[in-house]
């Protein structure tokens, strides 16, 4: 499965996209260069329960090690999601 990323401006996403159709998407908000807040993930009813949310999170955190780049995940799910990884993902998580 093939995630993409789009940005513009100071908002961009990480999503899927099949045949035109986006499948599955994290967007996040840039705060200077160095803040990513995720504020949004969305997959379809035919990604679920296929790990896609996850994924997004981790490509997001793959971003932001490339990047030294801190992440503020004010979406519900991402934050569960980092909150089940504090060990794997801590490094990039904001306040750690």
């Amino acid at each position: 499965m093939l995630i993409q990323q789009k940005q513009d401006g100071s908002k961009g996403s990480f999503y899927v996209e099949e045949d035109g159709k986006r499948l599955a998407e994290m967007t996040y908000s840039m705060t200077g260069t160095d803040l990513m807040i995720i504020d949004h993930t969305e997959v379809s009813d035919e990604l679920r329960g296929k790990n896609v949310g996850y994924q997004l999170v981790h490509t997001a955190v793959e971003y932001a090690r490339a990047n030294q780049m801190k992440i503020l995940p004010l979406c519900p799910f991402a934050n569960s999601v980092f909150k089940k990884k504090a060990a794997e993902f801590g490094d990039v998580l904001r306040g750690n």
